[in-house]
């Protein structure tokens, strides 16, 4: 008789255990199909009709709309290329190359995904816009202080993550031919 005055209490104790256990899946990333390219990280098939049902939760809990599997990709960054997590209270160097696309942006976002205020009120810079070198590549400064050429402002909130979108790509990355593919390096150049 004593176990089944306890089969409630484990019921409603297992039920809690899975609830909070969900919800913990929920939040941050979608937990499998991510492809890293140095720091940066994106879900090829978030945007098409093979996402998995994991990501899937993922994206409706978040209230994110991902880019269809024609459209483009989104890398996200939350690191330098030596591993360190973006600061603003750091100065960075975005430099290199980006993905062939037809047109590509990159902003900085908080960690929960919102744009940063800024002073400047300059959410992000698009590649039409860029000042370029002779070879093609380029140079932006992200930083908290404004700076001559490609600046991208950080706010003043520190933590902080890049997304690069990449529209139109070139060549077919959902089909996994992400081989080749150029994405900027992110350099922290010093701190304040």
């Amino acid at each position: 008789m004593n176990g089944l005055r306890a089969l409630p209490f484990a019921a409603i104790a297992a039920l809690a255990l899975g609830m909070a256990a969900t919800l913990a899946a929920l939040q941050g990333d979608p937990p499998f199909g991510a492809v890293e390219m140095g720091p940066w990280r994106t879900w090829p098939r978030v945007g098409d009709s093979e996402i998995d049902p994991y990501a899937r939760a993922v994206l409706a809990a978040s209230g994110a709309l991902p880019l269809g599997s024609g459209e483009g990709l989104a890398f996200v960054a939350k690191t330098d290329d030596f591993d360190a997590a973006l600061d603003a209270r750091c100065d960075y160097r975005i430099s290199g190359g980006a993905p062939s696309a037809r047109f590509w942006t990159l902003a900085a976002y908080d960690v929960d995904g919102d744009l940063r205020p800024n002073a400047a009120n300059r959410y992000g810079l698009t590649s039409t816009a860029l000042l370029r070198e002779s070879g093609g590549g380029f140079v932006i400064d992200a930083s908290r202080d404004a700076q001559p050429g490609n600046w991208l402002p950080l706010g003043e909130k520190s933590r902080f993550i890049l997304v690069l979108r990449a529209y139109q790509l070139t060549s077919s990355a959902v089909a996994g031919a992400l081989d080749g593919l150029v994405l900027p390096k992110i350099t922290r150049e010093g701190c304040s």
